[in-house]
């Protein structure tokens, strides 16, 4: 694919062409970092929801879980099954937007969240 952008080191603008190689390497210490976080929060997790999470699986949501194998790498590299949200670049705003909308859970976060500290 050919992009366009500013050069960093010049500041002007350039044409390049890019393969999925290229796009691969780009990504690939950020999805280190995403894949340290999964490790991280499955030490943390209880027995019984870590149990549950290895027969259920991993849901991603985002644009991010769009990236091309990304679900496949996290499947290698963990053992557990992944799945990609429907609509998964919409899914937490919406669910987001039905939260807000109940009155009963909005309480309950504002009494957690008043628990919590900072």
């Amino acid at each position: 694919m050919d992009v366009r952008g500013r050069d960093v080191t010049t500041g002007l603008p350039i044409n390049l062409t890019v393969n999925s190689d290229d796009i691969l390497e780009a990504l690939y210490e950020p999805s280190m970092q995403v894949l340290e976080a999964i490790f991280s929060v499955l030490e943390k997790t209880p027995p019984e929801l870590s149990a549950d999470i290895a027969e259920r699986g991993i849901y991603m949501t985002g644009g991010g879980c769009l990236v091309y194998g990304f679900d496949k790498l996290i499947t290698s590299k963990t053992g557990i099954p992944v799945m990609i949200a429907h609509d998964s670049v919409s899914c937490v705003a919406i669910g987001t937007g039905k939260a807000l909308e109940d009155e009963n859970m909005l309480m309950k976060l504002s009494a957690k969240q008043k628990r919590v500290k900072y």
